[in-house]
């Protein structure tokens, strides 16, 4: 079954243990999957990508 939650920046940084602005970082870098959805100019992500981005992490630290 797939996760079709959408998380914000706050939702991923709680996932993998970093302050918000460290996920904003990520993404200004390139190093966040595009987003899933864009409302209101602001980006979410399927709860399903994010798993799946932070699987594939180096050095993953399995949150």
């Amino acid at each position: 079954m797939t996760d079709r939650r959408l998380w914000s920046y706050k939702d991923i940084a709680a996932h993998i243990r970093v302050q918000p602005d460290t996920v904003r970082s990520y993404r200004k870098h390139g190093l966040l999957p595009p987003p899933d959805h864009v409302e209101g100019g602001k980006p979410y992500w399927y709860a399903d990508t994010i798993r799946a981005w932070v699987a594939s992490r180096p050095r993953n630290r399995k949150p």
